[in-house]
């Protein structure tokens, strides 16, 4: 047990109340956010914060949370933590037409070294595009026009996006860390989200 937190074990994953409260608060401030800026092209907000929850929301939590359980296969202590400032920000800039999102990061702490920093860094990637091609196969399983089609659309080229921005190679993205582990890793990990992100124009 981490000595900043009252742990919880749900099955084999390790948690706690404040981070599944952060977890809580991340996930509604982000899918209010851009269910904001989605309600100026359709015309009921409670579908499109219900349509960000599915795809925005759960693409940028599930991100951080595949680093989570990455990091604790590893052994190490890994608790998500939402940037109450940055949501409180996500919410007015959306008033504009506009969401700059970084709605928290999971901390972590124990001892790693290059190798598991970044196959843990390459767990957040690796999920978006997982996600993109799950929202994909929903695309086709569902003929227009239907919310499932609307849900899948955006689900589809928002985790493609987010694949491929976390992998720019700078400083605090995840790709900085994979390409120093290994830039082969990197290549694969980056083609797969550009293909996704240019070549599925036949998904919207």
């Amino acid at each position: 047990m981490h000595p900043y937190t009252n742990q919880i074990n749900i099955g084999r994953i390790a948690t706690s109340k404040k981070e599944l409260i952060d977890i809580l608060k991340a996930w509604l401030a982000v899918s209010a956010a851009f269910g904001i800026v989605l309600g100026s092209s359709l015309s009921n907000f409670y579908a499109s914060f219900i349509i960000a929850a599915l795809t925005v929301g759960v693409g940028f939590l599930l991100h951080e949370l595949g680093h989570k359980f990455a990091a604790q296969r590893y052994g190490c202590f890994a608790e998500f933590r939402s940037f109450d400032n940055m949501l409180i920000l996500a919410i007015a800039m959306s008033f504009f037409g506009f969401v700059f999102a970084a709605p928290g990061a999971v901390m972590i702490s124990g001892r790693i070294n290059r190798k598991k920093n970044g196959i843990i860094s390459a767990a957040g990637p690796l999920v978006n595009i997982a996600l993109a091609l799950a929202f994909l196969a929903l695309a086709f399983a569902n003929p227009p026009p239907n919310i499932f089609k609307l849900v899948a659309s955006y689900g589809f080229i928002i985790n493609s996006w987010l694949a491929l921005f976390n992998m720019m190679p700078f400083w605090l993205f995840d790709g900085y860390k994979i390409w120093k582990w290994n830039k082969f890793a990197y290549s694969i990990i980056v083609g797969m989200a550009f293909v996704l992100v240019f070549g599925g124009n036949f998904a919207r």
